[in-house]
């Protein structure tokens, strides 16, 4: 089972399009392709700070001398802290566009924590057939 948070925007507009999954855990896309995953995903500021960060941690060992194995090292350590804060980034990025969380839900996959997500809110549900 995969657990989600649920991000509604308020006042929600058309609750179908306004409803966003997050997946709780350690975020795989975020730790392979940091950079990449904060684009794809529209994290703007969120990729932006990750830009600043490589580059002033990549200037800073430079300015050091730090051999390539510190290097290494260093950019692994911070991979591995977007891995871990890659869903709070998201969660945080939704919070400032507007998004509420609203539930936590619990799923197969996305898909079955949606369903059961509205299966649970019937009055929401009701808002999409009027």
């Amino acid at each position: 089972m995969q657990v989600f948070t649920v991000h509604m925007r308020r006042p929600p507009l058309d609750p179908e399009q306004d409803i966003r999954l997050v997946k709780e855990g350690f975020s795989w896309p975020a730790f392979f392709f940091s950079l990449l995953w904060a684009v794809w995903c529209r994290l703007w500021l969120v990729a932006a700070g990750i830009l600043a960060v490589e580059v002033a941690l990549n200037a800073l060992l430079g300015l050091l001398g730090a051999d390539a194995l510190t290097r290494m090292a260093v950019s692994l350590a911070f991979s591995m802290l977007l891995g871990v804060f890659g869903s709070d980034l998201k969660r945080w990025t939704l919070f400032r566009s507007g998004y509420l969380e609203v539930a936590v839900v619990t799923g197969s996959d996305r898909d079955a924590a949606e369903r059961r997500f509205w299966d649970e809110r019937p009055s929401l549900a009701a808002d999409l057939v009027r």
